[in-house]
């Protein structure tokens, strides 16, 4: 603080602490660091929002060992005055503090309800960057109000990355960001198997740090943004084609993918609500930690037990294709799936 101030030219202003930590902003250094900058007038006031017990008693109070009696009885200065009146009493202060609780309100109105979205990622260089198949955009989750965008990158190279800066990712215990497996599918059809991860977002449209590790073995500072949120699963919002009346169904489907040991148990339980049809599906598996539907990436509806997850159905009789992403191997792995919904209701 005090070199904050003399970066902003007031050299007459000298920092203090009640404890004295650190030792140059105890009473004695600044009394000295006063007298020695040939200050004869001195003016005590608080540094802080209230004046209260501080300022009353361990500045100005009577005993000796206040900050006013060890000013008075250095006969270093021709006077020494206090004022007991804080920050908060500045009008220059308080509207401070009314610009950042508005920013504050402003920024929780913004806040994203729960749900999925697309959303822009942008970065500071262009050798770090989504994939191209990937359109500049990840897939942003918002859960009890906390944000995580899974981001597929362009390549393998990247092996780990850490939500701050690289000196703190180098330091022992730091929760290091672990890849998945993602399977993309460019414009001409042409699939690649890359490294994505899930990255924490603090807010949108701020700049944040991101550091990252390639195969090289050295970290890297990096700052990225998330942006433009777009609510995922508008398929989702369509009426289903073929769907039956309002109700609960007890639906068969064709499951195929994989190795053939983990599989999405059927029959499975088709809700239609105003047209649109969802499904309840349950793998006979508890290591599904997410799927992706028509692009749209949807978490499990429960915690304990095999994974059992909510999706859109978009259509009866024909085949989807689904990505679930697997973490009973080594690392997270992306699978492709087929499962068709059959319209015998």
């Amino acid at each position: 603080m005090q070199t904050q101030m003399e970066k902003l030219g007031y050299d007459n202003v000298f920092i203090g602490t009640v404890e004295g930590d650190p030792e140059e902003t105890a009473c004695e250094a600044v009394l000295e660091a006063v007298a020695e900058a040939g200050y004869t007038k001195v003016v005590l006031r608080p540094f802080m929002v209230v004046a209260g017990d501080h300022a009353n008693n361990d500045m100005a109070g009577d005993d000796e060992d206040s900050w006013l009696s060890i000013f008075q009885d250095s006969g270093k200065f021709e006077s020494v005055d206090v004022q007991i009146s804080g920050l908060g009493s500045i009008p220059g202060i308080q509207e401070i503090y009314v610009q950042h609780t508005g920013e504050v309100l402003d920024q929780a109105a913004a806040t994203l309800p729960d749900g999925i979205y697309t959303a822009e990622f942008k970065t500071d260089s262009s050798m770090f960057r989504v994939s191209e198949a990937c359109d500049g955009k990840g897939t942003l989750t918002v859960e009890n109000g906390e944000m995580t965008i899974h981001i597929s990158l362009g390549s393998k190279k990247i092996v780990n990355l850490y939500p701050g800066l690289a000196r703190d990712a180098e330091k022992e215990g730091a929760k290091l960001l672990m890849p998945t497996e993602d399977m993309v599918t460019y414009s001409d059809g042409m699939k690649e198997e890359v490294y994505g991860f899930d990255v924490p977002v603090p807010s949108l449209d701020t700049e944040f740090d991101l550091a990252l590790i390639g195969t090289k073995g050295k970290w890297y500072d990096h700052k990225v943004s998330v942006s433009n949120p777009v609510p995922s699963g508008d398929s989702a919002q369509e009426k289903s084609a073929d769907a039956p009346e309002d109700g609960t169904y007890s639906i068969d489907i064709t499951f195929t993918g994989g190795s053939g040991k983990a599989q999405i148990i059927s029959p499975v339980s088709v809700t239609v609500k105003d047209g649109k049809a969802a499904a309840t599906m349950q793998w006979n598996s508890p290591n599904y930690d997410y799927m992706i539907v028509d692009g749209n990436k949807y978490l499990p509806v429960n915690t304990e037990g095999d994974s059992v997850f909510e999706i859109p159905v978009q259509r009866f009789d024909e085949p989807l294709t689904v990505i679930g992403d697997t973490v009973a191997m080594s690392k997270p792995h992306e699978i492709e799936y087929t499962i068709t919904f059959h319209s015998a209701f």
